[in-house]
This record gives structure tokens, sequence and C-alpha cells, in this order.
């Protein structure tokens, strides 16, 4: 077994899409597959301090920071997981943050809600606008964005699903996200010491 697949057999958090974020009260606000990413912050679980800090350097990461602060809330021995990547090592997880920015105008968080804060996990939605720097046209994605937690508070296991499916470690599709996340760290150059 390879250093991810351990840390995904450890960490890796399967939750149900539809369970969690199903709204119950307005359906009409339901995806087709009875999924409601869009986040609703006045309905979020308290979150402690130290996972809400968490948080905040995830969404700066993802609004482009890509500072070594924010990166620091990763274990050096952590996986991160989406549809288009899937990366073993804080490092090579860098890679991806630090290319944000080459690809985008811009990024910003426009809105969370948690759904689950504990000591081991956090799960929220998230609304990200994006800015393509070839179209400069923006568009809000929402996704679910789950963070299994270690014994010392680091992130071991972000995974950030796009819609109702959890993604297969399987196949094609897996050869291409771990060879995304291998080889950005050449093109985007994150510092070496992270």
């Amino acid at each position: 077994m390879t250093s991810g697949e351990i840390l995904q057999e450890k960490y890796e958090i399967r939750p149900d899409p539809q369970a969690l974020t199903h709204n119950t009260s307005d359906p009409s606000q339901n995806s087709k597959t009875d999924v409601d990413y869009e986040p609703h912050p006045e309905k979020s679980v308290p979150i402690s301090p130290e996972n809400e800090r968490i948080v905040k350097a995830i969404t700066n990461l993802y609004s482009g920071s890509a500072s070594k602060e924010d990166m620091e809330v990763y274990a050096e021995k952590s996986v991160y997981d989406d549809p288009w990547s899937y990366c073993d090592t804080r490092y090579k997880i860098a890679g991806q943050w630090y290319g944000l920015p080459k690809i985008m105008a811009s990024s910003k968080t426009l809105k969370t809600e948690i759904l689950k804060s504990t000591p081991t996990e956090i799960i929220y939605k998230q609304q990200q606008e994006y800015t393509p720097r070839v179209l400069h046209t923006s568009k809000p994605v929402n996704s679910l964005i789950i963070l299994s937690l270690d014994e010392n508070g680091k992130v071991k296991y972000h995974k950030d699903l796009w819609n109702e499916k959890d993604y297969s470690h399987e196949g094609l599709g897996k050869i291409l996200k771990t060879l995304n996340g291998d080889h950005l760290t050449k093109i985007t150059r994150p510092p070496g010491d992270l």
C-alpha cells in the first residue's frame, strides 16, 4: 500500500451527501439528485476556535492565499482529493493551491455553512466564486468540504465534493488525478520546505 492509500484507509470520511445536505424545508432548493450544497450560514452548527482557524486557513487557500501559514493546517503526510487531483503529501497539496492564482484571475469564498465540527472532523458547505484568467466571467460553485483531522488537529484528509457522488479511487480517473497531483508541483513550484 502507498502512503496515500494508508491515509485514505485510516482518515477518509465517506458521508452521505443527500443525508447531510437535503433541504427538507424547501425541497425546490435541492438538485435533481437531492443535494443542496448551497451554504446557509445562519444554519451553521457551533464550531470550536481551533476548527474555526482550520476552516479560515482552508477558505484562504481556496481564495488564492497559497501561504505557508495556511498550508500548515495540513499534516506533512495528508491527502487532498477532488475531481481533478489526488495528492498524498502537504507539498503536493501546496502544488494545487499555489497553482490556483495562475489559472484564476480571482477566487473568493462567498459563504460557508458548518454542518459538523468535532475534534476529528469538519464538514461544511462552501460557495466559491471563480473568475478564470482566460474568460474573466465569474461563476459561483457550491461544494461539500470534508476534513478529517489527526490527534494534533492537523488535516489528514481533505475531500472536496462537487456533486452527489463520492470519488472512485480506481481506474483511469484515479490515474489521471494522481498524475495531476504528482506533477503539478513542477509547474507551480511551492516552497520546498512545506
